[in-house]
């Protein structure tokens, strides 16, 4: 089973953890990112995410299905896009296989990849200033 999915609303966590529920699988891990309010030392007060969602969607699909097929694992990314506040939830990524290692590796895969790989931007708001993605308006980082 694989799920991928970009919204606006909140992420209902629990909900996606029955979806994830295998009686098969002994495994399973979600990780859930919120918004933190300091990036290093800059003082954040929310974050707007932005995508390409047709690419964002092949791509998270792609890392599900790696992973799917290396763990035979089930999936579930589902990312945010919009407004977001302090400790609101961004992303959560849910790997059930048989075996909590694989599920562990299964999920830090997907995140570590998804930064890297998902056309997701982040625009992030502090008391003076806008940066896209660490780097504020004004040139400075």
């Amino acid at each position: 089973m694989i799920e991928v999915k970009l919204q606006t609303e909140p992420i209902d966590v629990n909900g996606y953890f029955q979806k994830l529920l295998n009686p098969h699988h002994g495994g399973n891990n979600l990780f859930i990112g919120t918004i933190r309010d300091l990036t290093g030392t800059v003082k954040t007060s929310s974050i707007e995410y932005y995508a390409y969602e047709e690419m964002a969607v092949k791509e998270l699909e792609k890392l599900a299905k790696s992973v799917e097929e290396k763990y035979n694992a089930d999936v579930v990314i589902v990312h945010r896009l919009g407004r977001l506040d302090i400790s609101d939830i961004a992303v959560l990524v849910g790997v059930s296989t048989p075996h909590r290692n694989e599920s562990y590796e299964g999920s830090r895969y997907i995140i570590e990849e998804l930064k890297k790989r998902v056309p997701i931007w982040k625009k992030e708001f502090d008391e003076d200033k806008i940066r896209w993605g660490g780097i504020r308006d004004d040139g400075n980082r």
